[in-house]
């Protein structure tokens, strides 16, 4: 049987479409407030420097880790109660963090974002839900659309972070307690969201993918697209507040580059739906690709308060492009009975990538040097600017037509 959410369609789209990206921007707040926070408090408590990032490599490896299990029950209890319970996970996460900062326990912060994982894979789907909500019709515009409401952790996740840096005995501990409340009041625009039925999996298929899925030029091109244009940035992004402070930048200053970055992230949402049905896919993803080499330039160049701006705020824009091209093609690929196998594949590969970023952007940079690190990030850049180059030109339709199986 088909799982439901709504009995019905959703009377007003935009409705629902307006609660996911306050959704959204909520998620984002606490990313945000994880990338602020958790290499500095890392580094505070980890016996080694090289681990520093481990809590923020155990939050995207908790997603990897959690993708299957998201997809089970998404599929098993429908949309919203799928994503409730992530959210309630997340409420947990946040005040075991809170703790772990209190008491001073390294493991148990690195226990407590890997837990927090499964919330980061739930929340992920928001923009695969964004287009059931919307319809065929809106594809493109409902993933960008979604993903601008991370505009809302872009401005306030850095200033949350500092506001409540001092808020209790230890600094930080109030950043991760805030984040139980973020939680509870996504939970609480959740329930004004209907969504639609998620399509029933035939008898005997066990909603497996075709045999031949991965070997599809624009699976590939997709995937490559989103897992490494998340893999660079967050390689880059993570390692940001550590190299800072050995540059001797207050936080103050952490938290304004990072506010840049994450409206670099999703301010050109509000048009790259847009530009994508106007100009076609490709494009814009090889866009991406030069955003992220221009990103690095600049980062070579200095490391003054105004490098790490222009390089974040770059790579932000890079990654838009990247992420919301590659969605977008995404979403061409699959049947409805494949959706939520096939979203949840994308996923595990971004995640997993960004997990192997997450750890090595820590022992890169206090090894290597931030610069080092940066020449690095060209590599997996020119390896995606080949396969993009080879991927057909084509304009995003106005519907997602099943592939054959």
């Amino acid at each position: 049987m088909p799982t439901t959410d709504a009995p019905l369609p959703p009377p007003t789209p935009r409705h629902g479409l307006l609660w996911l990206t306050v959704c959204q921007g909520l998620f984002l707040l606490n990313n945000v407030v994880f990338m602020a926070v958790n290499g500095l408090v890392g580094l505070s408590l980890a016996p080694s420097g090289w681990l520093a990032t481990l809590p923020l490599t155990a939050y995207v490896l908790g997603g990897a880790l959690s993708t299957g299990l998201v997809a089970r029950h998404q599929q098993r209890v429908g949309r919203r109660r799928a994503f409730q319970a992530g959210l309630a996970v997340a409420m947990v996460a946040a005040g075991l963090c809170a703790v772990a900062a209190l008491v001073g326990s390294f493991w148990l912060l690195v226990g407590a974002t890997l837990l927090a994982g499964y919330y980061n894979a739930n929340a992920a789907l928001y923009r695969f839900a964004a287009t059931e909500v919307a319809g065929p019709a809106g594809r493109e515009r409902a993933i960008s659309w979604v993903l601008a409401g991370g505009v809302v952790g872009g401005v306030l996740g850095p200033e949350l972070a500092q506001a409540t840096r001092d808020a209790l005995a230890v600094p930080f501990a109030g950043a991760y307690a805030t984040l139980v409340a973020v939680a509870a009041l996504s939970m609480l625009s959740l329930s004004r969201i209907e969504f639609p039925a998620l399509p029933s999996v035939p008898a005997g298929a066990a909603g497996h993918l075709p045999a031949d899925f991965l070997r599809r030029a624009p699976v590939v091109a997709a995937i490559a697209a989103s897992a490494l244009g998340y893999g660079v940035m967050n390689l880059l992004m993570a390692a940001t507040p550590i190299a800072m402070q050995v540059c001797s930048h207050p936080f103050s200053a952490v938290a304004w580059v990072l506010e840049w970055h994450v409206l670099g992230m999703y301010l050109p949402s509000f048009f790259t739906g847009s530009v994508i049905r106007r100009v076609g896919v490709k494009p814009v993803l090889l866009a991406g690709v030069l955003l992220n080499a221009a990103c690095i330039a600049v980062a070579l160049h200095g490391v003054d308060l105004m490098h790490f701006t222009g390089a974040l705020l770059l790579l932000g824009v890079g990654w838009n492009f990247l992420y919301v091209g590659g969605t977008t093609l995404y979403t061409e690929t699959y049947a409805p009975e494949h959706k939520v196998r096939a979203q949840a594949l994308m996923d595990r590969c971004v995640l997993g990538t960004m997990t192997l970023t997450s750890f090595g952007s820590g022992a890169l940079v206090t090894t290597g040097g931030w610069q080092a690190m940066n020449l690095g990030a060209l590599l997996p850049l020119a390896l995606l600017a080949v396969l993009l180059w080879r991927l057909p030109a084509r304009r995003a339709g106005p519907a997602v037509s099943a592939p054959s199986r």
